[in-house]
């Protein structure tokens, strides 16, 4: 049996009141960077829908359309070419608070489909 010590009283309040805060702290960067993973998520396909777009010739503007709509708000798109290949790329900035400079990036390269089969 334990006995109550007079020197003991109010200890479990200090604990909690340092630990509630370092708690509620740990599940909002939890939840910040499941919103980050679900916006780099986000990026990749919408590089991967530009992309498949730019490969089958769709017009530029219908391109960068189809990407943004896929991509996170806010999001920057880049459609370009090199040779038979179309790039797409796709940066944003994850949600919430602007704490940390980080930036979501996702860059998709397929092939021009009128070049399939050409020079076999």
């Amino acid at each position: 049996m334990v006995a109550n010590r007079p020197g003991d009283r109010g200890f479990v309040t200090a604990e909690a009141a340092v630990v509630l805060p370092a708690l509620v702290l740990f599940v909002m960067a939890l939840m910040w960077a499941l919103l980050a993973a679900s916006a780099q998520i986000q990026c990749v396909d919408a590089a991967r829908a530009g992309a498949r777009a730019a490969a089958r010739q769709d017009p530029p503007d219908a391109v960068e359309a189809m990407a943004r709509r896929a991509a996170p708000d806010g999001a920057a798109v880049t459609v370009g070419r090199e040779g038979d290949l179309v790039r797409v790329t796709v940066v944003a900035h994850p949600p919430g608070p602007d704490v940390l400079p980080l930036e979501l990036r996702s860059t998709a390269v397929a092939l021009a489909e009128e070049t399939v089969g050409v020079g076999a």
